[in-house]
């Protein structure tokens, strides 16, 4: 399904500074006039979604029902393939409410060492992006978007935000968190979703 932005101004339904810049620059070709929901003081709704698309367009029906614009919201995360999956779309959750993801990585990193890993084996993972564009009349246009790769530890770089610092997509040699905005933003999991997203709705 896909409907047409015909829209001037956009909510990006996210507290998260680091999501809302790499959100704009991916918007910006298109002329969108971008509002973060922090700056319109909206309340971030509790994410009770089973999957990273249910809590995408959790986030997204809130903010264009309170704001009376159209919505942008991200639901992403990791996946690390020895963890079953997890943190997956408790991925935020996973460095509590300081989002210290610090702590978070430290976590991965330890329940990956309990997970019964062969020694020496590279720990697999995939990063997650789920991109819920709502309109205030309820209605909703949702993509996903993925990057396959790998975790190392120690942790390496110190842009980017999140995960970023442990994970080095398939084919890279660095972290997503050595990487300067320019090298990261096309080869990421919230790339991937933007192209389906622009295709079906700006394009």
């Amino acid at each position: 399904m896909s409907r047409r932005f015909r829209d001037g101004r956009l909510v990006i339904a996210s507290h998260n500074p680091g999501k809302v810049k790499e959100i704009a620059a991916l918007l910006a070709p298109f002329g969108v006039a971008i509002v973060a929901a922090a700056d319109l003081g909206l309340p971030e709704p509790e994410e009770t979604g089973a999957t990273f698309i249910a809590n995408a367009e959790l986030k997204a029906r809130s903010a264009a029902t309170l704001s009376g614009l159209p919505a942008l919201a991200d639901d992403s995360g990791l996946a690390v393939d020895a963890l079953q999956g997890a943190p997956g779309i408790y991925s935020a959750r996973w460095a509590g409410e300081s989002r210290d993801f610090a702590a978070a990585m430290a976590r991965v990193w330890d329940e990956v060492q309990k997970s019964g890993l062969a020694p020496g084996a590279k720990p697999t993972a995939r990063f997650v992006a789920a991109l819920a564009l709502c309109w205030p009349d309820g209605e909703c246009v949702s993509v996903t978007g993925t990057v396959e790769g790998g975790l190392v530890w120690p942790p390496r770089g110190g842009q980017g935000f999140g995960y970023d610092p442990m994970f080095v997509a398939d084919g890279q040699a660095k972290t997503f968190g050595e990487m300067a905005p320019a090298e990261k933003t096309p080869l990421t999991h919230r790339a991937q979703a933007f192209a389906k997203l622009i295709e079906a709705c700006f394009a």
